[in-house]
Protein backbone atom coordinates (compact mmCIF):
# COMPACT_ATOMS: atom_id res chain seq x y z
CA UNK A 1 0.00 0.00 0.00
CA UNK A 2 1.26 3.16 -0.92
CA UNK A 3 1.36 6.01 1.42
CA UNK A 4 -1.82 8.83 1.48
CA UNK A 5 -0.33 11.76 0.12
CA UNK A 6 -3.45 13.59 -0.67
CA UNK A 7 -6.62 14.37 0.71
CA UNK A 8 -10.11 15.67 -0.48
CA UNK A 9 -12.62 16.67 1.85
CA UNK A 10 -15.91 17.53 0.05
CA UNK A 11 -17.92 20.38 1.78
CA UNK A 12 -21.57 21.58 1.77
CA UNK A 13 -21.26 23.65 4.59
CA UNK A 14 -23.72 21.98 6.23
CA UNK A 15 -24.22 21.85 10.48
CA UNK A 16 -22.02 18.28 10.15
CA UNK A 17 -19.14 20.56 8.23
CA UNK A 18 -17.38 21.37 11.06
CA UNK A 19 -16.69 17.79 12.31
CA UNK A 20 -15.66 16.74 8.37
CA UNK A 21 -12.60 19.61 8.68
CA UNK A 22 -11.84 18.53 12.09
CA UNK A 23 -11.89 14.80 10.83
CA UNK A 24 -9.69 15.99 7.99
CA UNK A 25 -7.08 17.94 9.83
CA UNK A 26 -6.98 15.26 12.18
CA UNK A 27 -5.97 12.11 9.37
CA UNK A 28 -4.17 14.48 7.61
CA UNK A 29 -1.95 15.48 10.09
CA UNK A 30 -1.53 11.87 11.09
CA UNK A 31 -0.93 10.52 7.61
CA UNK A 32 1.42 12.89 6.81
CA UNK A 33 0.12 13.95 3.54
CA UNK A 34 1.18 16.54 1.26
CA UNK A 35 -2.10 18.68 0.40
CA UNK A 36 -5.57 18.91 2.22
CA UNK A 37 -7.88 19.63 -0.52
CA UNK A 38 -11.17 21.10 0.45
CA UNK A 39 -13.68 21.75 -2.02
CA UNK A 40 -16.92 22.82 -1.98
CA UNK A 41 -19.33 23.02 -5.47
CA UNK A 42 -22.12 25.12 -6.22
CA UNK A 43 -24.79 22.90 -7.81
CA UNK A 44 -25.94 23.60 -11.16
CA UNK A 45 -29.32 23.22 -9.98
CA UNK A 46 -29.05 26.48 -8.03
CA UNK A 47 -27.14 28.36 -10.44
CA UNK A 48 -29.98 27.48 -13.02
CA UNK A 49 -33.01 28.95 -10.75
CA UNK A 50 -30.78 32.04 -10.28
CA UNK A 51 -31.45 32.33 -14.15
CA UNK A 52 -35.03 31.59 -14.01
CA UNK A 53 -35.45 34.40 -11.49
CA UNK A 54 -33.80 36.47 -13.84
CA UNK A 55 -35.81 35.76 -16.92
CA UNK A 56 -39.13 37.14 -14.83
CA UNK A 57 -37.16 40.22 -14.23
CA UNK A 58 -35.58 40.31 -11.20
CA UNK A 59 -32.52 42.14 -10.74
CA UNK A 60 -29.84 38.78 -9.63
CA UNK A 61 -27.75 37.13 -12.26
CA UNK A 62 -25.31 34.19 -12.36
CA UNK A 63 -22.16 35.81 -11.62
CA UNK A 64 -23.13 37.55 -8.63
CA UNK A 65 -24.79 34.70 -7.44
CA UNK A 66 -21.56 32.74 -7.95
CA UNK A 67 -19.16 35.22 -6.48
CA UNK A 68 -21.42 35.66 -3.24
CA UNK A 69 -21.71 31.89 -2.82
CA UNK A 70 -18.02 31.66 -3.32
CA UNK A 71 -17.12 34.49 -1.01
CA UNK A 72 -19.30 33.30 2.20
CA UNK A 73 -17.82 29.96 2.13
CA UNK A 74 -15.02 30.82 1.88
CA UNK A 75 -15.35 32.83 4.86
CA UNK A 76 -16.84 29.94 6.62
CA UNK A 77 -13.83 27.47 5.91
CA UNK A 78 -11.45 29.87 7.21
CA UNK A 79 -13.76 30.52 10.33
CA UNK A 80 -14.01 26.65 10.62
CA UNK A 81 -10.04 26.49 10.15
CA UNK A 82 -9.29 28.22 12.74
CA UNK A 83 -7.74 26.84 15.83
CA UNK A 84 -6.21 23.83 13.15
CA UNK A 85 -2.43 23.80 12.82
CA UNK A 86 -2.13 21.91 9.56
CA UNK A 87 0.21 23.94 7.97
CA UNK A 88 -1.42 26.04 5.43
CA UNK A 89 0.92 25.73 2.14
CA UNK A 90 -0.30 22.21 2.53
CA UNK A 91 -4.30 23.05 2.23
CA UNK A 92 -5.81 24.21 -0.77
CA UNK A 93 -9.67 25.13 -1.25
CA UNK A 94 -11.29 24.56 -4.83
CA UNK A 95 -14.83 26.08 -5.65
CA UNK A 96 -16.14 24.52 -9.11
CA UNK A 97 -20.06 24.87 -9.91
CA UNK A 98 -21.64 21.75 -11.47
CA UNK A 99 -23.41 18.84 -10.36
CA UNK A 100 -21.61 17.95 -7.39
CA UNK A 101 -20.88 14.02 -7.73
CA UNK A 102 -19.52 14.46 -10.97
CA UNK A 103 -17.53 17.68 -9.97
CA UNK A 104 -15.83 15.94 -7.46
CA UNK A 105 -14.94 12.62 -8.93
CA UNK A 106 -13.02 14.99 -12.14
CA UNK A 107 -11.42 16.77 -9.16
CA UNK A 108 -10.58 13.89 -7.25
CA UNK A 109 -8.79 12.53 -10.61
CA UNK A 110 -7.27 15.61 -11.36
CA UNK A 111 -5.65 16.91 -7.82
CA UNK A 112 -4.30 12.52 -7.77
CA UNK A 113 -6.18 12.45 -4.63
CA UNK A 114 -5.36 9.07 -2.97
CA UNK A 115 -8.37 9.32 -0.26
CA UNK A 116 -11.79 10.98 -0.38
CA UNK A 117 -13.24 12.14 3.35
CA UNK A 118 -17.35 12.35 2.90
CA UNK A 119 -19.63 13.34 5.40
CA UNK A 120 -23.40 11.89 5.14
CA UNK A 121 -26.41 13.43 6.37
CA UNK A 122 -29.28 11.79 7.91
CA UNK A 123 -31.91 12.22 6.03
CA UNK A 124 -34.96 9.73 6.25
CA UNK A 125 -34.73 6.67 3.88
CA UNK A 126 -37.94 8.02 2.22
CA UNK A 127 -36.56 11.19 1.30
CA UNK A 128 -33.00 9.87 0.53
CA UNK A 129 -34.98 7.11 -2.13
CA UNK A 130 -36.34 9.35 -3.77
CA UNK A 131 -33.15 12.07 -3.57
CA UNK A 132 -30.00 9.70 -3.35
CA UNK A 133 -27.33 12.09 -2.10
CA UNK A 134 -23.58 12.89 -3.20
CA UNK A 135 -21.99 10.26 -0.98
CA UNK A 136 -23.94 7.54 -2.14
CA UNK A 137 -22.94 8.68 -5.63
CA UNK A 138 -19.49 8.80 -4.80
CA UNK A 139 -19.28 5.84 -2.95
CA UNK A 140 -20.99 4.08 -5.76
CA UNK A 141 -18.65 5.61 -8.55
CA UNK A 142 -15.01 6.61 -7.08
CA UNK A 143 -11.94 4.69 -7.99
CA UNK A 144 -10.42 5.66 -4.80
CA UNK A 145 -10.57 5.05 -1.35
CA UNK A 146 -13.78 6.76 0.51
CA UNK A 147 -13.84 7.45 4.29
CA UNK A 148 -16.79 7.92 5.38
CA UNK A 149 -17.21 10.75 8.78
CA UNK A 150 -20.26 10.14 11.17
CA UNK A 151 -20.61 12.74 13.94
CA UNK A 152 -21.82 11.25 17.21
CA UNK A 153 -25.22 12.83 16.23
CA UNK A 154 -25.13 10.98 13.33
CA UNK A 155 -23.71 7.58 14.84
CA UNK A 156 -25.70 7.52 18.42
CA UNK A 157 -29.06 6.65 16.62
CA UNK A 158 -27.48 4.06 13.85
CA UNK A 159 -26.04 1.98 17.26
CA UNK A 160 -29.34 2.30 18.74
CA UNK A 161 -31.32 0.69 15.85
CA UNK A 162 -28.48 -2.06 15.58
CA UNK A 163 -28.43 -2.89 18.89
CA UNK A 164 -32.12 -2.64 19.08
CA UNK A 165 -32.39 -6.11 16.25
CA UNK A 166 -29.86 -7.94 18.34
Amino acid sequence: MEKVRRILVPLAFSPYSQGIIDYGVMLATALDVDKLIFASIINIRDVEAVETIASFGYKVNEHDYIESIQEQREALMQKMLTGHDFPEDRVKLVMKVGKPADRLLQLALKEEVDMIIMGVKAKSEIVHAFTGSVAERLFRRSPITIVSYRDEKIAAPLRERILRHQ
